[in-house]
């Protein structure tokens, strides 16, 4: 009897060579002007994008930048332009694609260099300037075990606490490419997670001071583009316009 293993169709498939045009620019160099620049990679089986561009700095490139922490689709850091779509280097088979590849920063957030943006920083500034932490007079107790929650709210906070932050939604935004000063749907999602969670003691009427304008809940345009390119497959858009009748309500009703 043979105990010879027969190869899958997977292994008998023969090897893509992928054509990888990266747009390279290191701001901090005057000599440097953004070019795109081909990067050749055999494609092996289950390859992400991520497996695929460590593979070109480390046998190819290492001065090519670009982020990555967990490779897990959790963290955010590897989100760029595919092909001319915001999206997770780290969630994208090469198998899903096409030989030839274009990969380019996301834009809106500061460049550091090539494929490497800094959303840290606009992501700490929306979040300070929304106040996106629990408001409470109460005096914390750590000794005292956690207020309870139904199980339903609970899975609703849980459901808008899943946003990793990546900055594909402002990539894809319409209205963020007009404004600089709009928070987006990652920060219009923030203050749709606080108002749910009982321990926030702030009113409409404080949100609205926070959202209620042409940068926050008013500006959007509602074209989708967050929600079509969210990796985490949130639904933004409806949080949005919820929030937006919350907003209009608490105008109404303060006469603003």
């Amino acid at each position: 009897m043979s105990t010879r293993m027969q190869a899958s169709p997977a292994d008998s498939a023969p090897t893509r060579r992928l054509k990888l045009h990266i747009l390279r620019y290191n701001p901090q160099d005057p000599a440097s002007k953004p070019h795109l620049q081909l990067f050749e990679v055999d494609e092996a089986p289950s390859m992400t994008l991520f497996v695929a561009l460590n593979d070109i700095r480390d046998h190819q490139d290492p001065s090519l930048q670009f982020d990555f922490v967990c490779r897990a689709g959790i963290c955010g850091s590897c989100a760029m332009l595919i092909n001319g779509r915001p999206g997770l280097a780290c969630r994208t088979l090469t198998s899903s694609l096409g030989e030839r590849i274009t990969l380019a920063p996301l834009p809106f957030f500061e460049l550091i260099g090539d494929l490497s943006v800094n959303t840290g920083k606009w992501m700490r500034g929306m979040s300070e300037r929304l106040e996106a932490w629990i408001h409470s007079a109460s005096e914390v107790d750590l000794r005292r075990l956690e207020e309870r929650m139904e199980p339903e709210l609970a899975e609703q906070i849980y459901e808008l606490e899943r946003c990793i932050e990546c900055g594909c939604c402002l990539a894809a935004c319409g209205t963020a490419r007009m404004r600089q000063d709009f928070v987006g749907a990652v920060g219009l999602n923030k203050i749709a997670r606080l108002r749910l969670d009982p321990r926030d003691q702030r009113t409409d009427a404080d949100y609205y001071e926070l959202i209620g304008d042409d940068d926050g809940v008013f500006g959007c345009m509602s074209l989708l583009g967050c929600q079509d390119v969210c990796p985490k497959d949130l639904t933004l858009q409806t949080q949005i316009a919820y929030m937006r009748r919350k907003m209009l309500r608490a105008a109404v009703f303060s006469g603003t």
